[in-house]
């Protein structure tokens, strides 16, 4: 299939250090391409992948210096993807809902994965006003705050099976990984970590908007000799630092739509204790590939027994249900229907019932 990729220009494809949903796009894209398939890349120029690129802007706008305003740049992509429509079978977005006016005009069938929370109040008259737009979810919790829309499958997030070693020995170490925000409640991993007596490794991002936050909630706490702040973590060294972790810590307080670190910790094979929001129940087998807690005391405890999870199984799990081969394939069933009923091959029941749907 002739398969475009819509990436945000936040973020290289694949970023540098933190940028989850510019790296799902790089997994897909390389996988779609090992499948054998003629994709195209927008993205920005920075970005590396083994499909056609087609770069919009010269580098990831997130650490450009100049600072650019992001929505000059997206317009301009979208009009290019549009004027190339004609030249693809399936056009796949990651751009939230930028492009839904212009999907209506669309000579080719288009499809749109949502990758953020979608609970906010705006979403849905939005989603009813463009109700024919085609989503996947990136998990079933994602999906309820928008139970109308036309969500035609859900289809977790995948890794390239050899992106990460499986690590049987581990160090003295918990690990937190990701982004220093209130929703993400890295003073939840503290808690933790200095209850159990563990060291605390966090590598952690701080976004202009969160810098407050930071030195007011989460500064006066690294004070203690067990919290080591190390900042944003490069992908290069996210292997070591994740896999050699007694555990990996995601506390989180907020409707998390996939997690995409909790699969990484998995591909390891090192177990996640992870607060029950969002998709954390459809990623994590309470017991096998980590524990699942409800609050702070049931989070120590999981901290204090985690060498009852074998770590042998956490990465089976990872081998089993989340890798980038099986999320490309899932995405292609979704494509496929798509095209067909953009032929009149099917109707909308017959389409709905050959699309994908994960657990």
């Amino acid at each position: 299939m002739r398969i475009a990729q819509v990436a945000p220009l936040f973020e290289s494809v694949p970023p540098p250090g933190y940028g989850g949903t510019e790296r799902v796009v790089s997994y897909l894209t390389e996988a779609l391409v090992d499948l054998g398939h003629d994709v195209t890349l927008y993205a920005s120029g920075d970005s590396r992948t083994r499909a056609r690129l087609i770069p919009i802007v010269e580098r990831g706008l997130r650490l450009d210096p100049r600072q650019p305003d992001w929505l000059p740049w997206h317009t301009l992509m979208l009009d290019r993807v549009f004027t190339d429509a004609p030249d693809f079978d399936v056009i796949h977005f990651h751009v939230d809902f930028l492009h839904y006016p212009l999907v209506r005009r669309s000579p080719s069938p288009c499809l749109t994965t949502l990758h953020g929370r979608l609970d906010l109040p705006d979403l849905g008259p939005l989603h009813r006003h463009f109700r024919e737009q085609g989503l996947v979810c990136i998990s079933n919790s994602q999906r309820l705050p928008l139970a109308g829309a036309r969500f035609l499958a859900t289809v977790h997030h995948g890794l390239p099976e050899a992106l990460y070693r499986f690590h049987p020995r581990v160090g003295d170490y918990f690990a937190f990984v990701g982004r220093i925000s209130p929703e993400k409640r890295v003073d939840r991993a503290i808690r933790v970590a200095q209850a159990a007596g563990v060291p605390l490794r966090i590598a952690a991002k701080v976004d202009r908007v969160d810098q407050a936050y930071f030195e007011r909630e989460i500064r006066p706490l690294l004070a203690d000799p067990l919290i080591h702040f190390e900042g944003e973590l490069c992908e290069d060294d996210k292997d070591e630092f994740i896999g050699n972790a007694r555990a990996l810590l995601f506390p989180i307080d907020w409707p998390e739509p996939f997690g995409l670190v909790m699969i990484e910790a998995l591909a390891c094979g090192t177990p996640v204790i992870a607060w029950r929001c969002g998709s954390v129940p459809e990623v994590l087998d309470q017991g096998v590939s980590g524990w699942i807690v409800n609050d702070l005391d049931e989070a120590i405890a999981a901290a204090r027994s985690i060498d009852r999870i074998d770590r042998s199984g956490c990465r089976q799990a990872f081998e089993r249900r989340f890798t980038a081969r099986r999320m490309a394939e899932q995405y292609v069933s979704v494509y496929r229907a798509l095209s067909a009923a953009g032929r009149g091959e099917c109707d909308d029941e017959a389409e709905s019932e050959s699309l994908p749907e994960q657990r």
